[in-house]
């Protein structure tokens, strides 16, 4: 068992637990503690799990608003270094996030069938708002990891929040998307036979629908698509959350996948946190690549969060028109974030 987790989290760091990591040194890393709000949700358990077998999280601090303490006294029993503890309601929020490197925000409802994104935005924006308030008050340098739907306006809400306190680096606030990236690789690695774990497909924009623009001319190793496998593709990739709400039926969204995706985030930013080079993860951040506010492109990470952005790579005729046709809807989700934390 031992050895088919280690596997599993090797891929997940990118090398983290190999000897022979691209310029990183695993004798002595600095280790962080890592706060995840939302802990004892579908997503926040299983993004836990995987959090506290990392060998570069020294401290995990669980918090919900009910059931941290079991899930934190179920996650000590496991042979890692790690030190878990769980908090309970809002009245131990500022104590789990003090002192915090990392904060992932994977709180909120998950999806039901026939919901949308925007379905969700009423619940879930309310509290991505209260979340990030008290973490730009306790850990303002912390890295802020957005998870709760709908992306596109919840890290717009947390940025008018941390701006608002005067705290606002957009160097350490990142939507979670890496959960497109992850689907992409799988679902082309499938159709073309490439190997999964090498297949790397960047994926831009947003993180719903029509906002989800994966860059299949650039993936590595390069493949060659028909226009109808191109647009099936994109399409599967745009809407591969709806396929899992309705595989398990009225059961609830896809926690497993984005706990995974969560994880391959956090340890990326570790390892840049402690000087690794060359790690690129794409995200949703405030940027200027585009005349939007806020933008999913690649981004180099370093160890101060966004140490380099990527951008937009030239794009054919199929994804250019793609882009254009989200940007409508996407402004208008940013928007929406935005007057909601300003009203």
């Amino acid at each position: 068992l031992r050895e088919v987790m280690a596997g599993l989290m090797m891929r997940a760091v990118r090398g983290v637990l190999s000897a022979g990591t691209r310029n990183f040194s695993v004798s002595a890393p600095k280790r962080a503690k890592v706060s995840v709000l939302g802990a004892a949700g579908g997503i926040g358990q299983p993004l836990s799990l995987l959090l506290k077998q990392s060998i570069l999280v020294s401290e995990l601090a669980l918090y919900d608003v009910a059931n941290t303490v079991g899930v934190a006294a179920d996650l000590s029993h496991i042979e890692s270094a790690c030190q878990v503890k769980g908090y309970v309601g809002e009245s131990q929020l500022e104590e789990c996030l003090q002192g915090s490197n990392i904060v992932i925000i994977p709180a909120g409802v998950p999806r039901k069938p026939g919901m949308t994104r925007d379905d969700l935005f009423n619940i879930n924006a309310g509290i991505a708002m209260s979340l990030s308030e008290a973490a730009s008050k306790v850990c303002p340098e912390a890295m802020l990891c957005i998870i709760s739907n709908p992306v596109n306006s919840t890290v717009p809400i947390a940025s008018e929040v941390y701006k608002k306190n005067g705290v606002f680096d957009p160097r350490k606030m990142f939507g979670v998307t890496t959960l497109d990236v992850v689907r992409a690789n799988t679902f082309i690695s499938e159709l073309k036979g490439t190997p999964v774990t090498q297949t790397n497909c960047h994926v831009i924009g947003g993180h719903a629908g029509i906002t989800i623009l994966p860059l299949l001319s650039q993936v590595e190793p390069a493949c060659q698509f028909t226009d109808e496998e191109r647009a099936a593709l994109t399409t599967r990739i745009q809407n591969a959350g709806t396929e899992v709400v309705e595989a398990k039926a009225g059961g609830g969204s896809a926690t497993l996948s984005m706990a995974y995706a969560g994880a391959r985030f956090a340890f990326s930013l570790l390892q840049a946190m402690n000087g690794a080079k060359d790690i690129v993860e794409c995200s949703f951040v405030e940027s200027d690549v585009t005349e939007l506010q806020f933008f999913s492109t690649p981004l180099q990470l370093g160890p101060q969060g966004v140490q380099q952005n990527l951008g937009v790579p030239t794009l054919t005729d199929f994804e250019q028109e793609a882009l254009q046709k989200m940007k409508p809807e996407l402004s208008s989700s940013i928007a929406k974030g935005i007057k909601f934390a300003n009203q």
